[in-house]
């Protein structure tokens, strides 16, 4: 196995899929270390989960859609279809937005703002809501600077995501019994 380093990026810069350079600092490189630090802090949510549980399954299939988009704004818009790359597809956000509906559906209604808390893993889904809105940002902001760099469903996505999280924060809590702590 090769070594973990290779000291390319020690003056400040990185190469995207396809070799091209640029600055670490290049909001492409923001926009998918976003993507990046959203899949770990998932990671922390479903290592606190038990395997039967409808959210664990639900965040392995969301880390994996992250990583296809990572990989995505990773590649130089002139390369993907050379890489051919998985694409973020109304069906990926249709799958969000039916597991929105499932766990609401089990859920009592929401009457005020909560609190971010419960549990471990109900709070980490916050923390991970957080990062998915930055994210948000961050393509927009990338989609109105540089639209070839806009990967289609991306941003909807990534909007859709941020109500799954907040759902299953709620969701988490609910399943173990514990109680939401409303905002005054």
């Amino acid at each position: 196995m090769a070594k973990i380093y290779t000291k390319t990026g020690d003056e400040g810069k990185t190469s995207l899929l396809g070799g091209i350079r640029t600055e670490k600092c290049s909001m492409i490189i923001d926009v998918y270390g976003t993507i990046d630090e959203l899949n770990s802090s998932l990671g922390v949510v479903v290592s606190h989960l038990i395997s039967s549980d409808k959210a664990h399954g639900h965040l392995l299939v969301i880390q994996r859609v992250l990583f296809d988009m990572g990989a995505l704004f990773a590649t130089d818009p002139k390369d993907r279809e050379k890489y051919s790359l998985k694409k973020i597809v109304e069906k990926d956000i249709l799958s969000l937005e039916n597991w929105i509906d499932e766990m609401t559906s089990e859920l009592g209604e929401l009457t005020n703002f909560i609190l971010p808390g419960g549990s471990v893993p109900s709070s980490f889904c916050h923390v991970s809501r957080t990062v998915c809105r930055r994210l948000e940002r961050l393509m927009v902001e990338l989609n109105q600077a540089n639209p070839e760099w806009n990967v289609e469903n991306s941003i909807k996505y990534t909007n859709r995501l941020s109500d799954y999280l907040f759902t299953a924060s709620r969701y988490i809590n609910f399943k173990k019994n514990i109680k939401e702590i409303n905002w005054h």
